[in-house]
């Protein structure tokens, strides 16, 4: 099972990555874009970053496991998941007790 750790590890912080990413320029925006104005591209870029995220996500979640499936290793495809899943749990624990501690 450690193997599947040690592998995975780069996929979860992958998806942190992401998401920082994404959490930083939807935080400055507005000082990115500017002010918002009445207009229907602001929702439809909301959507299709949205959309892409979703690809994005579960490429890297489970991309690997998809493989491991198709290929026969049933096993591996859910111990990589599985293992995934966990490295996102720990990562995500580690985050809100940060930010809890520093108030």
């Amino acid at each position: 099972m450690s193997e599947y750790l040690t592998k995975t590890l780069p996929q979860a912080i992958g998806v942190t990555a992401y998401v920082a990413l994404v959490s930083l320029i939807m935080f400055h925006a507005e000082q990115l874009f500017g002010e918002p104005k009445d207009s229907f591209i602001g929702p439809i870029a909301f959507l299709l970053l949205f959309v892409t995220s979703a690809a994005v996500m579960g490429i890297l979640i489970f991309g690997r496991p998809v493989m491991f499936y198709l290929d026969g290793k049933k096993k591996d495809a859910i111990y990589t998941l599985l293992a995934t899943v966990a490295w996102l749990i720990i990562i995500t624990s580690s985050t809100i007790i940060s930010l809890i501690i520093i108030g």
